[in-house]
């Protein structure tokens, strides 16, 4: 590498760091809203949203106008997200996740190294970055291939396992008027934003928020019932260390939904070896195994648990999020 291409690697490792925590100051702000939306917004639009002294707001507006990740209207007072917010946000969320959804593993990362149990019942993440850094990763990594996926079934109602913030189910409803949903998370923080962003997207009353584990479907499967799709981002591979679980809670997918439903699964394989996929698909792998004690299964393994869960057929296809992969079950 040259003199040339190293400083532009480290400036471009700069301009990530900078804007992925501008973008999180937003996020602890609550103004992502004014930065996800086409319409102009003020520094007063800035200072209501936070109840905040509207001089620092400007100075928090400046700072994002100065990184180029919004634009002033013309030489108005109104401001509107740069062009390529959406890929800056994407862009951050691998950073957001590995730095700040992580935090625990990485702060304290010689007791799980030494004694992984006895840390994991000291040290938990933040439910609500771990959510917020997840759609922001999804946003282009992994939701708009499970989203073309159900919409193309048209479900009548479709049950999110694992919804975090809901991001996926709220763009959902939103595209299908006449469907419904329900988002089942054991993070009540993920829960919580859930239903802020079913408020704000105008879909609450067609949005079912459920704050219950994923293996507590087995005893009581009633947020499935009647579901025409099944979707669970990245959460299965929780459950998949037990087989037995995993089993009970596929088999229960399959028995207590519509006819003819749909099993979409977006989860990760161990240590993808692509040179697209192998740095990021390393550190997911080595975090859930030495911090989570998750061990995800390769690929024939996923598509050989489906297949005794009763699904007879099974696709796979890789997503954008490097390790990545999205399992269409059905039959």
């Amino acid at each position: 590498m040259s003199v040339n291409d190293s400083t532009r690697v480290g400036e471009t490792a700069a301009d990530l760091a900078a804007v992925a925590a501008l973008l999180e100051v937003a996020e602890e702000l609550g103004i992502s809203p004014l930065l996800d939306r086409p319409e102009p917004f003020t520094v007063e639009d800035v200072a209501e949203a936070t109840a905040a002294p509207q001089r620092n707001c400007a100075e928090f507006v400046r700072a994002l106008e100065a990184a180029g990740l919004v634009d002033r209207i013309d030489d108005s007072p109104r401001f509107r997200p740069c062009a390529g917010m959406a890929d800056r946000r994407y862009e951050s969320g691998y950073l957001s996740w590995a730095m700040n959804a992580n935090r625990p593993y990485i702060e304290h990362a010689l007791e799980f190294l030494r004694d992984p149990e006895a840390a994991g019942e000291k040290y938990d993440r933040d439910g609500r970055w771990v959510a917020v850094s997840s759609r922001w990763v999804g946003s282009q990594g992994f939701y708009p291939h499970a989203f073309s996926q159900i919409v193309d079934a048209r479900p009548a109602k479709v049950a999110d396992l694992g919804a975090g913030a809901g991001g996926l189910l709220v763009h959902l409803l939103r595209t299908l008027p006449d469907a419904t949903g329900t988002a089942i998370d054991m993070s009540a923080a993920a829960c919580a934003e859930a239903r802020r962003a079913a408020e704000r997207a105008g879909v609450a009353d067609r949005l079912d928020v459920v704050n219950r584990s994923i293996e507590s479907l087995v005893a009581d499967p009633a947020p499935l019932r009647d579901a025409d799709v099944v979707h669970a981002g990245f959460v299965m591979h929780d459950v998949v260390s037990d087989p037995g679980t995993f089993l009970a809670v596929l088999r229960t997918c399959r028995e207590v939904t519509a006819e003819g439903c749909r099993l979409i699964v977006t989860d990760a394989v161990p240590y993808a070896a692509t040179a697209r996929e192998r740095a990021f698909s390393s550190l997911f792998t080595y975090l859930h195994a030495s911090s989570m004690d998750i061990r995800l299964p390769a690929e024939e393994e996923w598509t050989d648990l489906f297949r005794r869960a009763g699904y007879t057929d099974v696709r796979c296809t890789a997503h954008r999020m490097p390790t990545g992969r999205m399992f269409v079950a059905s039959g």
